[in-house]
């Protein structure tokens, strides 16, 4: 039976019961202890270590770390509830410190098994259980690895540097108020309850909520293009200057284990499909009885009035949709609600958008939503709490192990949202609210695939603009051709729009992580569809997929999985699946 679940927000307590109790000092000062225990293991470490001996020496690793994620988590956690709490922003950077510390005096290890010859840290790998991924993925960043002194260096200059210029970026966009007139009343919103009105039916409505968006963006665009550029030029200086990585784009598909060439080829492959999206535009265009759509316009229902969805009857049906598929999904998903360990609540100065944090694998993950009740917002539910079961799913690996490399950890998430439309479709007897849900399906994957494969071009471009000695309005008139490119004729694109680089937190804290969700979703729709043909016999290759996390690489784990995404014809094989849903929707119309 699934339990009834309302609206607030979460409790820390899993983690330590106040910032400033005993518990949270205890943790501090066992950090240190075991750091320093750590630091003795170094004279262990050589040619002639044992198995046995190095699987000591990561079990005390690991311990370390679980400590310092817990910690460094209370207060990312607390800062993301109240990104204005001056308390919680100073323990953000009091952790982060201590992170980097820490990295730094355990570095000696990392750097004796990258040093290590093939011929004898192969042996050490085999038997070493959960933790033989990990130990090699390790060694892929040996041609990049700096020495210790360097390593170390790098390490203390992020505190004070990208790292600070990140949480200056979240203070300061998180602070922002938008002031829009709706139904004849100035009101003052988050960005997560302007948002919201993208997607009313109200053509003037949507404009104004953009134009406010961009507004408020675009006034501060020159200082925070300025702080673009400068995590630009920390990400080439590391990255390629110092480590040698090949292109920028390349340090990324190393960290994902993936090669450059699949994502070149995911990335051609949207570029080569933007006429799927044409069309379907150019319907929506159509059924809005407009002649050319706007930008302002592509999240606009196709249904004249929107339905509502309580947060109760949400997380109902998010629950249902997961023990359709299977019962122990919605038992995961439950562990979040039951322990409150979700926080959906729309508050000034909280972190806008939507995350699942996972600490450990032994605690439940935390899901944060600003949850107002809209047919987007139940999807997004059930996007976040498809990573917290994938997370729970590969609970039984180690720390080092647990998390999914990026593009696979899309994987569920999306998995999640196409199980919940297929619910509400099933139960849906209204043929306007059918076609609304559909179209909105569509308008999901164009969020999820073409705009961020566009995404990851544009800042291809913008790393080397920044190099080149760009202008923060020479990289937003390249953003602005990015769009033209990506909309072709279907959608007229105004000139606010050119702003719209510098509200994208992604590219700011993880340079090039947003293809990661065009290979989700593109993966997923190519899973979905083969869920559809096999039924039961399809899950438990999928749930072996989720359950593996991190343990494994993940071009096996999708050989293993009969994908291969080498070719373009996979990658197409997801437009092609689009393409048929935009089929549907034109004879619908």
């Amino acid at each position: 039976m699934i339990r009834t679940y309302t609206q607030k927000g979460w409790s820390l307590d899993a983690l330590y019961p106040s910032h400033d109790g005993p518990e949270i000092q205890a943790a501090f000062k066992e950090l240190e202890a075991q750091t320093a225990e750590f630091e003795k293991k170094r004279s262990q470490l050589s040619a002639k270590t044992s198995q046995s001996e190095l699987r000591s020496i990561i079990q005390a690793l690991e311990s370390i770390y679980r400590i310092g994620y817990r910690v460094a988590s209370y207060a990312e956690l607390w800062f993301s509830a109240d990104t204005q709490n001056q308390s919680a922003l100073g323990m953000v950077m009091r952790t982060e410190q201590l992170i980097s510390e820490i990295n730094n005096r355990t570095l000696f290890f990392s750097l004796w098994w990258k040093d290590l010859p093939d011929e004898t840290a192969k042996p050490l790998m085999e038997g070493i259980g959960d933790y033989r991924y990990w130990l090699e993925e390790m060694r892929h960043f040996k041609p990049h690895t700096l020495s210790e002194p360097e390593e170390k260096i790098i390490n203390t200059k992020n505190v004070t540097g990208v790292n600070a210029f990140n949480t200056l970026y979240d203070s300061l966009t998180n602070r922002y108020v938008f002031k829009v007139e709706v139904e004849g009343e100035v009101k003052e919103l988050t960005r997560g309850e302007l948002m919201s009105l993208v997607r009313t039916p109200d053509p003037d409505l949507r404009a104004r909520a953009y134009q406010e968006l961009y507004r408020v963006y675009g006034d501060d665009a020159p200082i925070l293009g300025q702080m673009y550029q400068t995590i630009v030029r920390d990400w080439r200086n590391e990255e390629v200057t110092l480590r040698k990585h090949k292109t920028p784009l390349s340090a990324r598909n190393l960290a994902n284990d993936l090669p450059d060439e699949v994502i070149e080829t995911l990335l051609e492959t949207c570029r080569l499909n933007t006429g799927v999206f044409e069309r379907f535009f150019k319907l929506k265009a159509k059924l809005l009885g407009m002649d050319k759509l706007r930008r302002y316009d592509i999240y606009a229902p196709v249904a004249k009035a929107e339905k509502p969805y309580s947060y109760e009857k949400a997380a109902a049906k998010v629950l249902e949709s997961f023990s359709k598929f299977d019962p122990r999904f919605a038992q995961l998903a439950e562990r979040v609600f039951a322990e409150d360990h979700l926080d959906s609540e729309v508050r000034k100065g909280k972190t806008g958008g939507a995350f699942c944090s996972t600490v450990n694998p032994d605690i439940t993950p935390w899901v944060l939503l600003n949850y107002q009740g809209k047919a987007d917002d139940v999807a997004t539910m059930a996007h976040e709490l498809g990573h917290a079961i994938h997370s729970m799913l590969a609970e039984q690996h180690s720390l080092f192990t647990q998390h999914a490399n990026l593009p696979l950890a899309e994987t569920a998430s999306t998995f999640g949202e196409m199980m919940l439309v297929d619910q509400l479709l099933a139960e849906e007897s209204d043929s306007s609210v059918r076609r609304d849900l559909l179209f909105r399906q569509v308008d999901d994957a164009y969020a999820t695939i073409q705009r961020q494969a566009f995404f990851a071009m544009f800042e291809k471009k913008a790393h080397q603009m920044v190099i080149d000695g760009a202008s923060v309005d020479e990289i937003s008139e390249a953003y602005m051709e990015n769009l033209k490119t990506q909309f072709g004729d279907a959608v007229e694109v105004a000139e606010e729009f050119k702003y719209e680089w510098v509200s994208i937190p992604h590219i700011y804290q993880v340079p090039f992580y947003v293809y990661a969700y065009a290979f989700g979703q593109l993966l997923v729709l190519a899973l979905y569809k083969r869920f559809k043909a096999e039924g039961e016999a399809f899950k438990p290759r999928y749930i072996r997929l989720l359950s593996a996390g991190g343990s494994e690489a993940p071009m096996n784990l999708l050989d293993e999985a009969g994908v291969d995404v080498r070719q373009a014809a996979f990658w197409q094989g997801g437009f092609d699946v689009l393409s048929e849903m935009v089929d549907k929707l034109e004879k619908l119309a």
